[in-house]
């Protein structure tokens, strides 16, 4: 969304508003105002920095300057989800041969991955031509166009084709993961470790469902949003400390929180 877009919706649903406007118009408003900022602070970022990764595991990727969904300047800063920072460190210990990115946007974990495990293959799906085609983009911008494969929509029997792989699975597909995630349609998943954004807000009862699916197979653990802690560009203290709070800010409506599953066999 661009930010002529969020100007515009702004100028609409205050348009819309009646004399007292309430709680809900009001964060409606608060939200897309903030997602405005977030987007003018993003090219504040490319600006002072390029479109280059600050820090975190990915840091140094060259990256694209707009997202094909989601929060880009958390990503440039290289904060955006790091809760989950730890599990792919310990993943990739572990000597993953590849990895399956099911919802890979325009490629922040399949292009990342790829360049910090130099030995892997990265499995990139997603159901957008868009998002299909900026992850090519990004996989061609840091040279590892030759072992980032990407396709489209992702089968639930599909992970039997890793069978027997040291494999990483990770999902966040706004909802759908309660779809692909079937282990009586592919057995292979009990052996796999996996990282599942859970989104109870699009479909109610999805955390449930999953865990009650891999408890058997599975150590599951659950990982919830945290503050974000991290060492800024010099440049960025200078922000007023509502620009900083907005550039990490990842859009969340609702919580959202991981599923990180670790085989127990």
């Amino acid at each position: 969304m661009t930010s002529a877009t969020i100007e515009d919706r702004v100028r609409e649903q205050v348009a819309a508003w009646p004399a007292q406007p309430d709680n809900q118009a009001l964060y409606t408003v608060l939200r897309l105002l903030g997602r405005w900022r977030a987007t003018t602070l993003a090219r504040t970022y490319i600006e002072q920095q390029g479109a280059k990764v600050w820090c975190g595991p990915f840091a140094g990727m060259e990256y694209l300057s707009a997202a094909t969904e989601g929060a880009l300047v958390a990503r440039l800063l290289g904060t955006y989800e790091s809760e989950l920072h730890p599990y792919l460190a310990h993943f990739a210990e572990q000597g993953l041969d590849c990895v399956i990115d099911v919802g890979c946007a325009e490629g922040y974990y399949a292009v990342g991955l790829a360049r910090a495990m130099p030995g892997i293959t990265v499995h990139a799906h997603d159901i957008s031509e868009g998002a299909r085609a900026a992850c090519a983009d990004l996989a061609a911008r840091n040279g590892v166009s030759e072992r980032v494969i990407i396709g489209g929509e992702f089968k639930p029997d599909g992970f039997e084709a890793f069978a027997g792989r040291r494999v990483l699975v990770l999902v966040d597909v706004e909802g759908a993961e309660v779809d692909l995630l079937q282990p009586e349609l592919s057995p292979a998943l009990a052996h796999m470790n996996l990282i599942v954004e859970t989104h109870d807000l699009y479909r109610p009862g999805t955390y449930a469902a999953l865990v009650e699916r891999f408890s058997a197979t599975h150590h599951i653990k659950r990982v919830d949003q945290q503050p974000k802690a991290f060492q800024p560009p010099p440049w960025f203290s200078q922000l007023a400390h509502l620009d900083q709070l907005l550039a990490v800010w990842e859009w969340r409506l609702r919580p959202t929180p991981w599923l990180v599953m670790q085989p127990k066999r």
